[in-house]
């Protein structure tokens, strides 16, 4: 309450100022603006005020309303005289045990019994000081002398009160315990002094209290509010970056895009992971000490239910799982683009080079004056171009089906790609065509051509096919490779290993070809032949095969320095993966444990409600010491991620399901901590003692343990920890003695739970 003026205008904080007083549900009230509305409110008030025998003089619900000063202070403390005071009056004879005497606050005294607290004598010079503190130096009593304290309040009291000396000093110090009743009427006896000051104090302390307690829950209410739309704003915003599957077109954009999503998990998430959790515990205290108040459940802004936070959140990982999957697929996609797009120029590249020249050797006409064995010649050579021009007809192939498998994948520059293919295609048709009308020229002369030489010609025959074969043993030589894992690479090791076995048949073929040029040279020379120029049919020259079987066979250690390097690579790989999945099995081990752990310790439960609250944060403590741990895996799961390890045949974990078991383990012992709280709230406000909770406890854990044979309730039932939660509970089975025996004390202590509000549930005693 601000301005006692304004705000009891409306009628609906006077109303719930009377429900927290009296104890009592006043009418619904209206919630209309209008002033209609506003005299509705504050009459039902004044209605409620009389019907407990109060008489309001002169006192109108169009003056409150209006806001006269008057007679808004005249109603208040008609309240005050009426349930504020009168309740302390009787309080205070019967002898309540925790009354509070307030001296100077530095010397407050807490009155735990009416025997063992007034015996140092404090408590008395401090009743005394606390009304009349011109009749007591409270700073120069000891607490060591209790005598002299008695006395010197006996004296004030029966000197300046009128109150006669009903106690002796030496009695009350020298008895263990001092007669209870004699303290209890001589204290009455202060009250009766001090009634008409205090019984004012106290009503307005009391009204204080409740407002107090009433700002505090609205502000718990706001801060829940604000801190849900914040927490809900987060996720709204987060979830379309996560949904966003824009493609990039090199690896390095995908992973900068990974880098990105690797620092949201690692730097923004966490704390609103603690958010999220801080936000069901202030829920479920507010909603605690609403009900410990009597007030009304709070119900949350429409979206901002716990519930609704948890289907969020629970749309988001979702979304984060997807957009995760989605990088590490791109990723692959476009390192397979890549190296397609590479395979194909440098394949591409080879033709190019190989092609450079053949149209115009097909479209010259030399063949028009040439001899007869020149002619030969020319249709001999023209014969070893067609088997080369059909050795090449698979680079061709290949090339074709590497862009048809770019232009599949979505290849970002498959423009060039197809451009360069579609050259490559027509250029071949045109050298078909071509080789096609040159041999038919060739096989018009043909007849009168009749010299040829069959050394050349073999050689032409068996050059080709060798130079194509050493030529495409260098493409392997040089292609590029990916592998994953171990037996991939083992795999290019044993086809590279076979490769090599068939070397020794290939030189042979070499020497075999060099041995034709060689009886060429011979053949002319024993017969004065002078030779004159190269062989007519073919360009290949022993001295090139010489120099491409040189430079294949520098390749073939260079390739197996390459793939044992990759081999190398991914045995390190493999070292990763095992100590990942060490480590990973270890702390999934450790979450299920504690898991289990805390599940067992929040049924168990030993000891006083603070031992627990203490034993449980020392728990908690020793969890979060286990953080370390979580940190040094994520280091190895991002060196994981950095060597694009995809798979981990080690483990069945994954980082994801570490995660959120750790932030599940986290939730956990911090949601058990909070309910251990919210029952200290709610035994301190019920006026349960400690015994008390334990035989309830005693009895719960009896029948969580043994099996009532008629119910059919054991352990592993859903009302396992109440037999008596459902409408009716049959408990004929419980035949020995000793459970009848638990089963009534558990009865009647039930029944005096429902009574103080712990439960509300029927109870069938059956």
């Amino acid at each position: 309450i601000d301005n006692i003026e304004e705000d009891f205008r409306d009628g609906l904080k006077l109303m719930l100022l009377l429900e927290v007083i009296s104890g009592e549900r006043l009418p619904k009230p209206e919630r209309g603006k209008m002033r209609v509305h506003k005299i509705n409110n504050v009459n039902k008030a004044l209605d409620f005020i009389a019907s407990k025998g109060v008489k309001l003089v002169s006192i109108g619900a169009e003056e409150i309303v209006d806001g006269n000063a008057k007679m808004t202070l005249g109603m208040i403390w008609t309240i005050i005289l009426r349930f504020a005071i009168q309740d302390i009056s009787l309080y205070v004879l019967i002898g309540g045990p925790n009354f509070f005497l307030c001296p100077p606050r530095r010397h407050a005294q807490h009155i735990c019994s009416l025997c063992h607290s007034w015996k140092d004598g404090l408590a008395f010079n401090a009743l005394i000081h606390r009304h009349r503190p011109d009749l007591i130096d409270y700073d120069s009593l000891r607490k060591d002398d209790p005598v002299t304290n008695l006395n010197n309040a006996f004296e004030v009291a029966e000197k300046h009160l009128d109150i006669p000396k009903m106690l002796d000093a030496e009695d009350i110090v020298n008895t263990a315990r001092p007669d209870e009743k004699a303290i209890m009427t001589y204290v009455s006896s202060f009250y009766h002094a001090f009634s008409g000051a205090q019984k004012a104090e106290t009503a307005a302390n009391r009204i204080c209290k409740v407002l107090a307690v009433n700002q505090e829950n609205e502000q718990m209410m706001e801060d829940y509010e604000k801190l849900a739309s914040d927490l809900l704003e987060w996720i709204r915003r987060t979830i379309p970056w996560l949904e966003n599957r824009t493609q990039e077109k090199t690896v390095n954009d995908m992973q900068a895009k990974q880098e990105d999503f690797r620092d949201y998990r690692c730097v923004h998430k966490p704390p609103k992971v603690q958010e999220k959790c801080q936000l069901e515990i202030s829920f479920n205290t507010l909603q605690t000490k609403l009900r410990l108040s009597s007030r009304p459940a709070f119900m949350p802004s429409e979206g901002r239910m716990v519930s609704d936070i948890n289907g969020a959140w629970h749309t988001l990982e979702g979304a984060e799982k997807g957009y995760e999957e989605w990088i590490l697929s791109e990723i692959r996609r476009l390192e397979r683009l890549e190296h397609l797009a590479e395979k194909f120029h440098q394949k591409a590249a080879i033709h190019e080079s190989w092609t450079d020249g053949k149209e115009a050797m097909l479209t010259q006409k030399d063949y028009e004056t040439s001899t007869l064995s020149e002619v030969k010649a020319l249709l001999k050579k023209h014969e070893a171009f067609e088997s080369d021009l059909a050795a090449h007809q698979d680079r061709v192939e290949q090339i074709a089906a590497i862009a048809q498998e770019l232009n599949e994948l979505d290849y970002y520059d498959s423009a060039s790609v197809n451009t360069r293919c579609q050259k490559i295609c027509d250029q071949w048709d045109v050298l078909g065509a071509l080789t096609q009308s040159r041999k038919e020229s060739l096989e018009r002369t043909e007849k009168q051509l009749e010299s040829i030489d069959e050394l050349y010609l073999e050689y032409a025959k068996r050059a080709a096919p060798f130079n194509n074969w050493m030529e495409g043993a260098m493409e392997d030589l040089q292609d590029m490779f990916i592998v994953h894992n171990i037996e991939e690479i083992q795999g290019l090791i044993t086809a590279h290993e076979q490769f090599k076995s068939t070397l020794p048949e290939a030189n042979k073929e070499r020497e075999a070809i060099q041995a034709i040029q060689a009886e060429v040279q011979k053949i002319a020379q024993s017969n004065g032949i002078k030779l004159s120029g190269a062989n007519p049919y073919t360009t290949i020259t022993p001295e090139s095969i010489d120099n491409k079987w040189e430079k294949a066979m520098q390749m073939v250690p260079q390739r197996d320095s390459a793939l044992q390097e990759e081999l190398n690579k991914q045995n390190s790989n493999d070292t990763l993966r095992a100590k990942f999945a060490t480590q990973a099995n270890a702390v999934g081990a450790y979450i299920q444990a504690k898991m289990e752990e805390i599940g067992r310790i929040s049924i168990e439960m030993n000891g006083t409600l603070e031992d627990q609250l203490t034993n449980l944060k020392d728990y908690q403590d020793t969890i979060i010491s286990y953080q370390p741990e979580i940190n040094t895996l994520e280091g190895d799961h991002q060196l994981i991620q950095e060597a694009l390890i995809f798979d981990n045949q080690y483990t069945s974990y994954t980082m994801e399901h570490l995660r959120v078991g750790w932030e599940q383990l986290l939730t956990t012992i911090a949601r058990t901590i909070n309910e251990v709280e919210n029952q200290i709230l709610t035994r301190d406000a019920k006026g349960i003692s400690q015994e008390q909770l334990f035989e309830y406890r005693a009895s719960f854990n009896h029948f969580d343990k043994v099996r009532a044979p008629s119910s059919g309730l054991t352990a592993a039932s859903p009302h396992r920890c109440c037999p008596f939660y459902a409408d009716e509970v049959s408990v004929l089975g419980l035949r020995a003695k000793q459970n009848i025996i638990i089963y009534n004390r558990m009865c009647k202590n039930i029944k005096q739970m429902v009574l103080k509000g712990i439960f509300r549930c029927k109870f069938n005693p059956l």
